[in-house]
């Protein structure tokens, strides 16, 4: 059995974090979230994998390499526009042959992995397979209906009036039947080829396609909100290691990770906290469910609930909570007059200041 990962697409809900990075790789508890799928492929006993690339390939391969430090063999499929789900199907068939397969978003989070998912499919003999999870606002995702015996009969995405609240979670069990679904279809009114109206092509001829209901805990980390989720759900599985150094008047209390490269001067950190290599504290606070990457400065401030990049520098300012801060960022306290914020900020960024 194979895996195909999608790690292509534009990431629009993340801009401009993803002008210029891939979403997959936008870390949680400063691991990328595309690592823990991965993980997951490599625990159910999937070795090959093709990786799906587009605009930021580049990043996707120095970050992941030839796969083998995941235990796996991976193959890069250039994707040269993002043109839907079931093309990324398309486009990896000589990659993919007639084997049996997992189809896995990149930027998708999952605790609990794949392997009940793979069995069931093994055993039963389906055609297709869908993960899928209870939601809130079943409106904003792929949703399916269900017959009584857990079969799927029929699949909406987006839909004004959901027949189901079960999203359909982004990760796929297919035979090979699949390959000629995708061929089967037209592009939707976005100019995509739908995953779902392939799986619907499916169901309409008569295939059997059943669904998986997630027992672990999912999100789409498409979202700020839904990112910063996930690195609390990951911080509060740390175990305290105080490897940097600790200076001064320092108070450390909870489960807080500092990197032996790390230094910690007259701050107080509260966790769960990751703080990464080659970064430093002082004078500050860092509060709970917060992760600092490689290489940054924290001085004079306060942080928690909140995520921030490699090589970024907190200076001077007073209260930040709810964030994610890219890599290579300045946030900075004006000292002189007049008492003005003074912001050079990118394309559909998000700035909320308390007047």
């Amino acid at each position: 059995m194979k895996a195909l990962v999608l790690a292509g697409g534009r990431g629009t809900r993340l801009r401009p974090l993803t002008h210029t990075s891939a979403k997959q790789l936008v870390p949680v508890a400063n691991r990328p979230v595309l690592f823990y799928g991965l993980d997951a492929i490599c625990e159910a006993g999937i070795t090959d994998v093709g990786i799906v690339i587009g605009d930021t390939g580049n990043e996707v391969r120095a970050a992941v390499g030839d796969g083998s430090r995941f235990g796996l063999d991976v193959t890069y499929i250039p994707q040269q526009a993002p043109l839907g789900l079931a093309h990324c199907v398309l486009i990896a068939k000589d990659f993919l042959g007639d084997d049996d397969f997992i189809v896995y978003l990149g930027d998708n989070f999952l605790i609990g992995g794949i392997s009940n998912l793979l069995q069931e499919f093994r055993a039963d003999g389906y055609t297709a397979q869908l993960l899928l999870s209870k939601v809130a606002e079943p409106q904003l995702y792929g949703v399916a209906e269900l017959g009584r015996d857990g079969r799927i009969i029929r699949l909406q995405e987006k839909p004004a009036l959901p027949r189901s609240d079960l999203a359909i979670v982004g990760v796929y069990a297919f035979s090979a039947a699949i390959h000629e679904a995708v061929r089967a279809i037209e592009p939707s009114a976005r100019g995509e080829l739908e995953i779902t109206d392939a799986v619907q092509w499916l169901i309409d001829q008569g295939h059997r396609v059943h669904s998986h209901i997630v027992t672990g805990y999912w999100k789409d980390t498409g979202r700020l909100q839904d990112i910063l989720e996930c690195n609390r759900i990951l911080l509060e599985k740390v175990e305290a290691d105080l490897a940097g150094v600790v200076a001064g008047r320092s108070e450390i209390d909870g489960r807080v990770v500092v990197h032996p490269d790390a230094v910690i001067e007259d701050s107080v950190l509260r966790g769960p906290i990751v703080i990464g290599a080659g970064s430093k504290v002082v004078r500050s606070y860092v509060g709970p469910f917060t992760s600092i990457a490689d290489d940054c400065v924290i001085e004079d401030a306060e942080i928690e609930y909140s995520i921030v990049l490699g090589g970024s520098t907190i200076q001077g300012v007073p209260r930040i909570e709810y964030s994610l801060i890219g890599r290579d960022v300045e946030v900075t306290r004006a000292v002189h007059a007049p008492n003005a914020h003074r912001l050079m900020v990118g394309d559909h960024s998000k700035v909320q200041l308390r007047i």
